[in-house]
Order: structure tokens, then C-alpha cells, then sequence
């Protein structure tokens, strides 16, 4: 296996499995992201690098599948082809693996997010794996984390019959199993369906679709779900459709850049100056905030897509498909 050091974690890189997997710090809410909601109300005119501490908060992005059968314009992922659904063997491989590697055995908090390679809702183990083995297994591994918080990221496929059960029952584990500690979130990243196709290549559900499937899921306990906008100079972002499809009382707004993956350069993906101009992000914040949404605005720094451990970015597609 190789490991890929970062200047705030680890990637580590496991041919053999087929799997992608990262550790990574965090440089703290006040420096990386605006939320007025939540009290951060300064613009971040760019993130400066600083040593980060696991002991504060502990990120581990973990792989739900061997590849990826999406084929979203701006992720490397779809590189490596598609080699089949991580099992829960795999699942606790990653965190084991993740856990031993470091020396911190105390953390405030530990997300995991299901997001490094694959779509989350075409695999069922990572629900059986979050309800039944997470906790115990952060345990066993000797870290005791004062909070544990699984993510789930969907974008939602069309063409996938389990996708919309699946959501509805990780909303049960977040509401009921967890009592609000987990996180949803849909990769939206334009209002515009055509322009969504393009970026989803066809194969994410119709805005239509995914706002019935919203209208049915239960009120959040704890943090709202999300609807995530990775953004380019041409996103569109109309605050009124977002009225029209989604209930501010369940969902929040993130926007974040499309990072500078291979596949998005050369897909002609126009990131702007995402690291060091808010001008980037204000103009799709403001009209938000005016329409009365609550809105987290994400800055990563140079460093965190210089390392690729943001999104859409995956190693292990450097190699030859099998």
C-alpha cells in the first residue's frame, strides 16, 4: 500500500483492494468557511496553510465503492473504471487502517465521510455498517472520540431503483439511530437541469425528481441537510428554483468550488481564482442569504487541491485499469 503525505493528513493508496482512502485535519471553521447562521461572518479572502490537530477534529474520507459507476464530468474517479461495492470488511479496513496510523488516541470529534471513491446509495453495507459496527469499531480501535459523525454525499442517480430507500433510511439512522449526529448531502451544483446533465453526464435525477424525494424525508434532527453547489464561473444558481423545489426548514446551501481535478481542466471546468478571491463565491452567496436561505460558504486552500484529497480526486486512476 502506498501513503501519500499531505500537508494535513494522509492518502493512502491500496492496489491490491482496489481502494482510495484519506486522514486529513481541519484548519478550523473560523478560517475556512462563512456562515452567518452559524456566526461566521467573515468573507475568507483566501486560506492560509497552518498545522492542523486531530485532536480537535478528525476527518477520515473513506471509499463506498472500487471506482465508480458515474461518469461525472469533473471527478477522476470514473478513470479507474468500476471494480464492484466495498464490503463491510472493506468499510472497517479503511477506519482501521486510518486509526492505527496515527498516534492520537483522543479526538473531539471524528467525521467520516462516505465520499472518496463511488456513489453511496448503490452500496447497502455502508448502512448496515453505520448503524451496527461504526461506534464499537472506533472503540475497539482505541479512539475515543467525544463525537463520531458519518456523511453520506449522493449525487443521486437516476438510474439507481435503491437510491431513493436508501436515503429515506440513512435519514432514519442520522434521526432515530443517531439522534441527529450524521450528515446527508446532495451534490446539486446547478439549478439548471441541462447544465447538470452535462456535469452528471445524464446521470443524476431530474431537479424535479430529487425535490419529490425531499418532500418525503422526515424533518432533520439536529444539522439540516444539504444541498451542496460546486461552483464554476457559469453555474447557474437561481434562488427562486431553490424556493420552488426545497424547504429551508430542511436543507442549507454549500457552496463550494469544483476542484481543479484532471478531468475538470480538461473538461474546460472554469474554476476562476476559487483560493484567494470571495468575489467568486459572493455572487452566488448574496442572493441566497436575500431569499432567507442559510448558506455555508466552503474555501479550501491552495495546498488541500495542490494534495488532491478535495472531491474528485482519486491516485489509484493514475494506474491501469485491471
Amino acid at each position: 500500500m502506498e501513503i501519500v503525505k499531505t500537508h494535513t493528513g494522509k492518502i493512502y493508496v491500496d492496489r491490491d483492494r482496489s481502494l482510495e482512502f484519506l486522514t486529513v485535519g481541519d484548519y478550523g471553521k473560523e478560517n475556512n468557511i462563512k456562515a452567518n447562521f452559524l456566526g461566521y461572518t467573515k468573507e475568507i479572502e483566501g486560506v492560509e496553510h497552518h498545522d492542523v490537530d486531530l485532536a480537535d477534529k478528525w476527518v477520515a474520507t473513506i471509499s463506498t465503492q472500487k471506482g465508480c459507476p458515474m461518469h461525472c464530468g469533473f471527478c477522476d474517479v470514473p478513470l479507474f473504471g468500476f471494480h464492484g461495492n466495498c464490503s463491510e470488511d472493506d468499510l472497517e479496513y479503511q477506519i482501521r487502517t486510518i486509526i492505527s496510523g496515527e498516534q492520537i488516541k483522543k479526538t473531539a470529534r471524528f467525521n467520516v465521510h462516505f465520499a472518496r471513491m463511488g456513489e453511496p446509495t448503490f452500496n447497502p453495507n455502508v448502512l448496515s455498517f453505520t448503524e451496527d459496527k461504526l461506534d464499537a469499531l472506533v472503540a475497539e480501535c482505541g479512539l475515543d472520540a467525544d463525537t463520531i459523525h458519518p456523511v453520506v454525499s449522493t449525487m443521486l442517480p437516476r438510474n439507481n431503483m435503491m437510491a431513493e430507500d436508501s436515503v429515506r433510511y440513512w435519514c432514519d439512522i442520522k434521526n432515530n439511530a443517531r439522534g441527529g449526529e450524521a450528515g446527508l448531502q446532495f451534490s446539486i451544483n446547478s439549478t439548471d437541469d441541462e447544465q447538470r446533465d452535462k456535469q452528471f453526464n445524464g446521470m443524476s435525477m431530474r431537479l424535479r425528481a430529487i425535490s419529490r424525494l425531499a418532500d418525503t424525508l422526515p424533518s432533520p434532527i439536529g444539522r439540516k441537510y444539504t444541498l451542496n453547489f460546486a461552483v464554476t464561473n457559469e453555474t447557474v444558481l437561481d434562488p427562486c428554483v431553490l424556493d420552488d423545489l426545497f424547504d429551508k426548514n430542511k436543507f442549507i446551501v454549500k457552496i463550494t468550488p469544483i476542484h481543479q481535478t484532471s478531468t475538470a481542466l480538461l473538461s474546460g471546468f472554469d474554476v476562476g481564482d476559487s483560493y484567494q478571491k470571495y468575489s467568486v463565491y459572493n455572487k452566488f452567496e448574496t442572493p441566497l442569504l436575500e431569499h432567507g436561505w442559510d448558506v455555508i460558504v466552503f474555501v479550501p486552500s491552495y495546498e488541500e487541491d495542490s494534495d488532491r484529497i478535495t472531491c474528485g480526486n482519486a491516485l489509484i486512476s493514475n494506474i491501469s485499469k485491471k
